[in-house]
């Protein structure tokens, strides 16, 4: 609730996460008017299934995989896999994805974005892994479609403290980066 408190209206809950098909549920309940519940870490079609009959409204997973990119056009939710290179980048978009994962994403940094965007300007892309408030406007600028943010900006330390409002801040500030 905190993030969303702070302007971010898109949430992903990843499957490595204890229990991650009732948080989706649970996550639905509290914010389906006001933020679009996915999933990530999918690796499969059969888990990403599992998702969506859960409530997932978008599915990420770190590689590409056709059938989970088939499940998620079968039940019209979009499909987030993830690729590294120009030749991974352009076999998922063929396959259907609606956006591509760029992940590690600081491995390649903004320029590699805006590189891509270059001869592949139809293909979206969204940078994830080490997106930071330093970075975050950097890959918008390049081209990104929207960056995904982590343990930047779910902060486990205000977690633990429970200081909601610093973290519904610290969203803000997010938002606020890469709304420029």
């Amino acid at each position: 609730m905190a993030l969303n408190k702070g302007g971010v209206k898109a949430l992903e809950i990843t499957m490595t996460s204890p229990g991650a098909l009732e948080a989706i549920r649970e996550a639905n309940e509290q914010l389906g008017g006001d933020a679009v519940i996915g999933v990530g870490s999918v690796l499969d079609a059969a888990t990403a299934r599992m998702a969506i009959l859960a409530g997932a409204k978008f599915v990420v997973g770190p590689i590409c995989d056709n059938e989970m990119i088939k499940m998620c056009q079968t039940y019209d939710v979009p499909c987030i896999p993830g690729a590294f290179t120009p030749t991974e980048i352009m076999r998922a978009w063929q396959a259907g994805a609606d956006f591509i994962k760029i992940f590690p994403a600081t491995k390649l940094g903004p320029s590699f974005i805006k590189d891509v965007k270059g001869p592949m300007p139809q293909v979206r892309l969204t940078p994830t892994g080490g997106i930071d408030l330093d970075n975050a406007r950097d890959f918008i600028k390049a081209g990104a479609s929207f960056v995904g943010a982590g343990s930047s900006l779910v902060n486990k330390k205000l977690i633990a403290e429970k200081k909601w409002d610093e973290l519904t801040e610290l969203a803000a500030r997010f938002i606020d980066t890469v709304n420029w």
